[in-house]
């Protein structure tokens, strides 16, 4: 990550973006603090979202959790 002052991203502009392009992040400063952070573009249209993507599933011989809860309740009453 390369952090720059604005005047100097005004000044050489293309030299900046084409190292963007290269796959550089570049975080742009006003007045010493941060104010933009540019990145290179991913097509985040093509890849799915991690809450639809298939997890790893845990399997455990014998009866399951919500069985056991149920049975443990049904011997109380």
């Amino acid at each position: 990550m390369k952090t720059i002052s604005f005047t100097d991203f005004r000044k050489k502009a293309s030299n900046f973006i084409t190292e963007v392009e290269h796959g550089e992040t570049i975080v742009l400063l006003r007045r010493g603090k941060p104010i933009a952070e540019i990145i290179p573009f991913t097509d985040n249209s093509l890849q799915t979202p991690s809450w639809k993507r298939q997890s790893t599933r845990l399997q455990i011989k014998g009866s399951d959790l919500s069985s056991a809860i149920l049975e443990e309740r049904e011997s109380e009453l």
